[in-house]
């Protein structure tokens, strides 16, 4: 397909999902919204600039500190520029690598820099490897070489990282967790998208020394009923997490196993033999079909969760494809029992309309990683672009914006899962993976394929958009604890 007629069909396709009708924001009980609720004022986004990565491909988390981000790789050494690429970021419209973190650090043969977080406060770069899987899934030379390693980025180390420890454990994603009386202690929440919780004090980091583990064991969730019964709720496993600002509760994304909530105050207190203690009951836990929840995140200051799946194209495995996976508002205010009240889906994401969108094995239109603001959701969606969506009303989410950019002609490594279908101008050369970062009003995020992208959001709630000096979905750094303080709001918020 030509530029010119590429271009040309994304436009269409990007102004076809920003009809009204185009979403669904279905309640539970089967409820259409009202014409109110459809015809509210949009927003939309603004590029304001972006860095392509090498036109490398593969890219995986971000992370900012300063006038840097840092992106990761999905893949390993065995292919080029595959390090942990650092992007002056200093000039929003003008993005630019200023290096790639090179092996022994970073860009080795059977790691894959999945996860990226900074701790702010004290200046540390983390960056997770893992899951680095074979010629279908990643093209990683296997076996996988799973660790953390923890970089100080202080003063000139921004731009060139030193490594302060390597901790050889691993988890499949994590949350990072600072104690808001204590900016020197942070905790960091693991899910291995199995059975296991891993819970990590990496206050010793800070002087090079090792993290302590907390816990490593059973994430609290059984199956139900126990064998040898018929299984109605599985065990689940826990792929993500998030943690409440004041570090009493977790919020558990549970493959197959649905959303649970979960005292996690062991841990915070500093408890002696710290254990999660389930809140929800172990048989009340909502699920739904499907690969089930990859993210949860709790409303700010309300007694809702937005939880997302993620769901591959039918290359992936049995329970994928159309209509790949979405996004719920589940009702909390009873946390033993949570419900799923509201959801929120692409026109890809309506099993009557599969017969529109497959076959495409190898694309997909799957919510993946959330970022709130009071009002906002912001998601990355894969090929469905990043989604603004409206959640003053948790029972009728909306659509306020989409952003599709135009992908790169053409890449050294198309994802073997998520973007080798042709293109045919509806969007699977686009995959927009990472969590958005919030960062002085602007809002940061990686397309897997092409690089790494600044936006600016305009419409309905922008300002609160605007004041945000840092915000993310998988820590409670930031303007987190503007939104829900813990005791007095810290003295940079507005």
């Amino acid at each position: 397909m030509s530029t010119s007629a590429r271009s040309i069909a994304i436009a269409l396709a990007a102004a076809i999902l920003l009809l009204p009708a185009a979403v669904s924001a279905r309640s539970a009980d089967g409820v259409e919204p009202s014409a109110e609720q459809v015809g509210k004022v949009k927003g939309s986004f603004e590029q304001l600039g972006h860095e392509p990565l090498r036109n490398r491909g593969m890219n995986a988390a971000l992370a900012l500190h300063g006038d840097y981000a840092y992106v990761g790789s999905r893949t390993d050494g065995s292919h080029p520029n595959a390090g942990v690429m650092i992007v002056d970021v200093s000039k929003a419209t003008r993005p630019r690598i200023v290096r790639e973190m090179q092996p022994p650090l970073e860009g080795n043969v059977s790691e894959s820099s999945r996860e990226l977080r900074v701790w702010h406060s004290q200046e540390i770069l983390i960056v997770l490897h893992t899951n680095c899987g074979g010629p279908t899934a990643h093209g990683c030379v296997t076996p996988s070489i799973n660790n953390f390693r923890f970089y100080d980025v202080s003063g000139s180390n921004a731009a060139n990282p030193r490594l302060l420890h390597q901790m050889n454990m691993d988890t499949h994603e994590f949350f990072l967790w600072e104690d808001p009386k204590n900016p020197e202690r942070a905790l960091m929440y693991g899910g291995s998208a199995g059975s296991i919780l891993s819970v990590w004090d990496i206050s010793p980091v800070r002087q090079g020394q090792a993290p302590v583990v907390l816990y490593n064991g059973p994430h609290g969730f059984t199956r139900f009923p126990p064998a040898p019964e018929p299984v109605q709720i599985p065990t689940g496993g826990l792929h993500s997490l998030s943690v409440s600002n004041d570090g009493t509760r977790a919020y558990d994304a549970l493959l197959t196993g649905g959303f649970g909530i979960v005292d996690v105050s062991d841990f915070a207190k500093g408890t002696p033999n710290p254990q999660p203690r389930p809140i929800t009951n172990n048989q009340s836990r909502p699920t739904w079909p499907g690969p089930g929840a990859h993210s949860a995140v709790k409303l700010w200051n309300r007694d809702w969760a937005y939880v997302s799946d993620e769901v591959y194209g039918t290359a992936t495995g049995a329970g994928h494809g159309c209509p790949w996976g979405w996004a719920r508002m589940i009702d909390i205010a009873d946390p033993r029992q949570p419900v799923v009240r509201s959801e929120y889906k692409l026109p890809q994401n309506d099993a009557t309309r599969c017969a529109e969108f497959e076959p495409r094995p190898r694309t997909s239109y799957s919510a993946h990683n959330p970022t709130l603001t009071p009002h906002i959701a912001f998601s990355t969606w894969h090929s469905g672009g990043v989604q603004a969506i409206g959640i003053e009303n948790p029972a009728r989410p909306r659509q306020l914006a989409q952003f599709m950019p135009e992908p790169l002609p053409q890449v050294g490594f198309e994802d073997p899962r998520l973007s080798s279908d042709p293109d045919t101008g509806a969007g699977e050369k686009v995959v927009m993976w990472s969590y958005p970062i919030i960062k002085d009003g602007l809002i940061y995020v990686v397309d897997l394929r092409n690089g790494l992208y600044i936006l600016r959001y305009k419409g309905p709630f922008q300002g609160e958009v605007k004041k945000i000096e840092f915000l993310e979905g998988n820590s409670n750094q930031g303007d987190a604890l503007c939104f829900e303080p813990v005791g007095d709001a810290p003295g940079h918020c507005r």
